[in-house]
């Protein structure tokens, strides 16, 4: 039986983990010259530099079922976060997973005490809600929901937006409310870690665990129907069944009315002469003219190099000259004078789709698009890598239970 899957990112690889466990022996046609798709890592001299700043929140179900943790050697971040403030930080954080955060956030004035109270409950709310629960909910903007809920202006502006303007990768807090509930969920029921080596350490070790599948890379697919793969300047490879773990749009005639839209993202990476902050917390800079986020990065090795990570949302138009001098003015301003020195600077144009229709599951059968074309990846439920696990799991259950019935 030939079964061809076109893209090696998270969702075609671990669609061909479940064929290989079936039985069979799956092909992978991948542009690129590395599998993982946008989940990208170079490491240069010691330090993992991330093609945007990724983290693996380790309570997801689908993570806990492919992934070995302790073979990552997972790099924990503290369960809160540092706001950068005229000039002032506060904290932000979960004193119950570490105490040391109580005293500065009953002192932090960027919150009420009614909205501490209410992010407390919030947390323990959802830790109770089981995830199909919160994907049953009415849908609505995050900023609404927030406001619906009774949380102040304060806390919205200064923790909420900014915090997950760097999720979604959208300012306006225009995301589904059922996202912002599950991602909330993941986040106080486990730890945002990133690997030693960098976030493509996941697709790495999902690499691994393939024993029968050929992986066939700097292979560009121009087409596909139920005949099998198109490739330039090659004859046709038959397919008796294919899954498209990309964007299917411009692959499959007639989707073009369908084709996704993205959401970007620049990501800096700055040497500094010394820690401006602690290792292990996520700086926030609300209302920034730029910057959103920040953080030290964890050198692979013990070393004296600092690495700041930089994210910009929003890049407001700004040539790549012109964005990276005021990044730099930017931090001047919210960290202190000082030489910051470029190492690395990626723009991710195709970051994170823009999807509105959220969803947590669908049945293995809507993964059907022909006879023969089944598709995966996180466009089919929601922007995570969680997503992009489970679509790939769904696309490998739907080819297997075709083969079954027409047996």
């Amino acid at each position: 039986m030939k079964i061809n899957i076109v893209g090696a990112g998270i969702s075609g690889l671990v669609a061909a983990i479940q064929l290989e466990k079936a039985g069979f022996k799956p092909h992978i046609f991948e542009t690129s010259t590395a599998a993982g798709g946008r989940v990208k890592t170079e490491v240069d001299q010691g330090i993992a530099y991330d093609h945007g700043f990724q983290v693996l929140l380790e309570a997801y179900p689908l993570a806990q079922k492919y992934l070995d943790y302790p073979a990552l050697e997972l790099q924990a971040f503290f369960p809160g976060a540092l706001v950068f403030k005229d000039n002032k930080r506060y904290t932000f954080g979960d004193p119950l997973r570490h105490p040391g955060f109580l005293w500065p956030i009953m002192t932090n004035p960027l919150a009420t005490l009614s909205d501490k109270i209410k992010v407390f409950l919030l947390s323990q709310r959802l830790k109770k809600t089981p995830i199909s629960e919160i994907f049953k909910l009415k849908e609505q903007s995050t900023l609404s929901y927030l406001q619906e809920k009774g949380f102040s202006s304060k806390i919205i502006e200064h923790f909420f937006r900014p915090f997950f303007s760097g999720i979604f990768l959208e300012t306006s807090l225009e995301t589904s409310s059922r996202m912002f509930e599950f991602v909330f969920k993941m986040f106080a029921e486990g730890k945002a870690s990133v690997p030693k080596r960098g976030i493509q350490a996941i697709s790495q070790q999902l690499l691994e665990q393939l024993k029968q599948t050929k992986i066939h890379y700097n292979t560009s697919v121009q087409k596909v129907d139920d005949k099998g793969i198109h490739v330039e300047g090659l004859p046709l490879i038959e397919s008796d069944y294919t899954i498209i773990a990309t964007q299917a749009a411009q692959l499959v005639s007639g989707l073009k009315s369908q084709e996704t839209t993205w959401k970007s993202c620049h990501c800096f990476y700055f040497e500094v002469p010394e820690k401006q902050i602690k290792n292990s917390i996520i700086g926030l800079v609300p209302g920034g003219k730029l910057i959103n986020n920040l953080h030290l990065v964890q050198p692979i090795e013990k070393s004296k190099t600092n690495i700041l990570s930089v994210t910009v949302v929003e890049a407001k138009g700004l040539s790549e000259k012109a964005l990276l001098q005021e990044v730099i003015e930017e931090l001047q301003t919210i960290i202190g004078p000082g030489e910051y020195t470029l190492k690395k600077h990626f723009h991710i144009p195709k970051a994170l789709p823009h999807l509105t229709n959220i969803q947590y599951e669908i049945d293995a059968s809507e993964t059907q698009l022909t006879e023969s074309i089944f598709l995966a990846g996180d466009l089919l439920l929601n922007g995570s890598l969680n997503a992009a696990m489970r679509s790939g799991e769904l696309a490998a259950e739907a080819v297997m239970s075709k083969i079954d019935s027409n047996m």
